[in-house]
């Protein structure tokens, strides 16, 4: 990881902590070409997590936006998910 993704998710933890009390409901949300492979890891990555997944395809149908909504633990967990996520190909993270 190189410094700047790593300044990036150092800021992220520092400004959820501030502004949440754990556990805390969160809403990631990403975008993806739209590929039921790469859909389906997204989703596979909040499996059993009692998360609420909502997808939404563009207007052309090249890409997917997915919410998802769900308890975290800490922000280091929202970290974590957010770096696990982002091997997946062609993954906007917002």
């Amino acid at each position: 990881m190189d410094d700047k993704t790593k300044a990036f998710y150092e800021r992220l933890k520092t400004e959820l902590d501030n502004a949440n009390q754990w556990p805390a409901e969160y809403l990631f949300k990403f975008i993806v070409p739209t590929d039921n492979e790469k859909i389906a890891k997204v989703e596979s990555a909040f499996d059993r997590m009692g998360a609420v997944i909502r997808t939404n395809q563009s207007k052309t149908g090249k890409f997917t936006s997915i919410s998802v909504d769900v308890t975290m633990p800490d922000a280091d967990s929202i970290v974590s998910k957010y770096q696990e996520v982002s091997t997946i190909e062609g993954i906007i993270s917002l």
